[in-house]
């Protein structure tokens, strides 16, 4: 009796939700729509027929590396669900619903067999006519894994050969009856990049992609097909402004029903934000194929070096256990931070009392200003970023744009940023609020800060010394551990806080730094001189020492 590999899909997302199977809560949510989606009576269609299809086309494959080289490849239920879930939903003319899937799973999770299947399977299975897959990466090498992976898996299958007359060369996998092709496609290998038409892009390890270029141009390569497929599959990295971190959080947003896209398939498996990554017990979550491909003594090795010496810690964190970390010797704890997320908007302190701190820039570095409120006993903090026309046009970081139509950024005309737009918002906000005091850094700023004081603002120097910043830096931290700081989620100022490294004196006093010039931190800096004249102006005692909080 064959497989019905719907069934075995159904089958894990029920025992995922009951808890039967470990799971993260992003696995759980993916696990939830799907069952909520097969009772809904709607335009989309599940057919069993077409998941168990793409399933047994995969399971005819062989492996091609390691221990289970030379044998058939077997699906575990995690893979039969992702692959049950994007081929098995249609709409009412046949085509796929799912155009985008992100998949975000640890190293050893067999993601390169998984993703030559599938890229193997739109190239000759799958109906289309002239199909085009690509393998895509920002470098040849990376663009060439899964390609020849699948490469050597159709070379060692003669019945993929004989049933749908698929052959090889040195630079593609082809079918030449339906003039289909399979090739690696990098932007590092010169030529135009545009002109694709687009039926299955491969992008693994999107973490890795510097800018958005290359996925900006698959998906734009992708309109003119009638269902087109976009498979983007990673593991964790560090680079919250990137291409990948943008669609995890999107993916995110997804599951949890922020957003809605009925054609975008995310699944995440990593560690809930208050799982201890230590504890052994939590490690198969985020490892779906634990026990088969990864291999508990091995995860358990390597967990004990990351304990042992902390240059190891992040590495492990993010390849093996899929949690997003921040540079090597980050300061702040992202998932403390993300906890602190609120719904309050700026409109809602109209009238109240703040803090505002500045910190100026005017070429490539962002010009950012902080403003801090207290009310019932918390304290809350919006950021304003300002930046040239020709920093964000020069492509260093992918975000710029994104964020500026989002408003979470202010650009400027020309090549300098115009400190016009910053006097403007200032007085905007001296009519709505009642500012205390602007706290700034004299460098640069002498000249503003001289107009602005005449317009009757008091402007109070806040020289960016190590004893400044390391009272504000330590008050900070604490207030965000124990979720008595406040911030809207915005983006930039998100990236900005996990760009801070900590630097440590000899007496323990703490500076923020960042360890690369395109790792931005202005808005930290200006939240911090906020948060430090607001500090300047409470007892000598913390606020927060009063309430048994103490210091890291």
């Amino acid at each position: 009796m064959s497989k019905r590999y719907a069934d075995i899909a159904h089958g894990y997302a029920r025992d995922v939700v009951s808890g039967k199977i470990i799971a993260c809560e992003h696995v759980k949510r993916a696990c939830e729509r799907q069952l909520a989606d097969l009772d809904r009576d709607w335009d989309y269609f599940f057919v069993p027929e077409l998941a168990d299809r793409v399933c047994k086309f995969v399971e005819l494959m062989p492996h091609i590396k390691g221990e289970w080289a030379g044998k058939k490849i077997t699906l575990e239920p995690w893979q039969v669900f992702i692959l049950s879930i994007i081929f098995g939903w249609v709409d009412e003319h046949g085509n796929r619903r799912f155009k985008t899937a992100y998949v975000e799973v640890p190293r050893k999770n067999a993601k390169s067999t998984l993703s030559s299947g599938v890229a193997l399977y739109c190239l000759a299975a799958d109906a289309e006519a002239g199909a085009e897959v690509y393998s895509a990466a920002t470098t040849r090498d990376q663009a060439r894994i899964v390609w020849a992976d699948a490469k050597r898996m159709a070379e060692r299958s003669p019945g993929l050969q004989a049933r749908f007359g698929v052959k090889t060369s040195a630079h593609a996998v082809f079918v030449e009856d339906t003039a289909s092709t399979f090739k690696a496609l990098s932007r590092d290998q010169g030529g135009n990049l545009d002109g694709l038409n687009v039926h299955c892009a491969i992008i693994d390890e999107l973490h890795a992609h510097k800018t958005r270029e290359v996925f900006d141009v698959i998906e734009t390569a992708t309109g003119a097909r009638a269902q087109p497929l976009l498979w983007l599959i990673t593991t964790a990295g560090f680079n919250r402004s990137g291409i990948c971190y943008e669609q995890r959080s999107y993916t995110a947003k997804v599951l949890n029903g922020a957003e809605k896209d009925e054609e975008y398939f995310g699944i995440i498996y990593t560690l809930d934000e208050d799982d201890d990554w230590t504890d052994p017990n939590c490690w198969a979550k985020a490892n779906p194929n634990w026990g088969v491909s990864v291999k508990p003594a091995d995860i358990a090795r390597k967990a004990r070096k990351a304990m042992a010496m902390s240059a190891a810690q992040n590495n492990f964190l993010t390849k093996h256990l899929n949690v997003w970390v921040n540079a090597d010797t980050a300061w702040m704890d992202m998932r403390a931070w993300d906890r602190c997320e609120s719904t309050r908007t700026l409109d809602e302190f109209e009238g109240q009392t703040c803090w505002i701190g500045l910190d100026l820039a005017s070429k490539t570095d962002i010009a950012s200003m902080a403003i801090l409120f207290k009310r019932d006993g918390k304290l809350y903090g919006f950021l304003r970023n300002y930046l040239n026309e020709a920093a964000v046009e020069d492509g260093r970081n992918s975000q710029y744009s994104g964020w500026e139509r989002d408003g979470r950024l202010v650009v400027t005309p020309g090549n300098v940023t115009d400190y016009g737009y910053i006097e403007r918002d200032l007085m905007e906000f001296a009519s709505r609020f009642r500012i205390e005091c602007v706290a700034y850094d004299p460098w640069q700023a002498e000249y503003l800060s001289q107009r602005l004081a005449e317009e009757g603002l008091e402007m109070l120097e806040y020289r960016q010394t190590v004893q400044n910043m390391s009272s504000a830096m330590k008050e900070f931290e604490a207030a965000v551990l124990s979720e008595q700081f406040q911030h809207d989620g915005d983006p930039v100022f998100t990236w900005m806080i996990s760009n801070v490294v900590a630097h440590v004196d000899a007496k323990e006093n703490i500076y923020p730094r960042k360890e690369m010039p395109e790792n931005k931190i202005d808005g930290v800096i200006a939240m911090l001189m906020a948060y430090g004249r607001a500090l300047l102006e409470e007892d000598t005692t913390s606020v927060y020492e009063t309430r048994g909080i103490r210091f890291l």
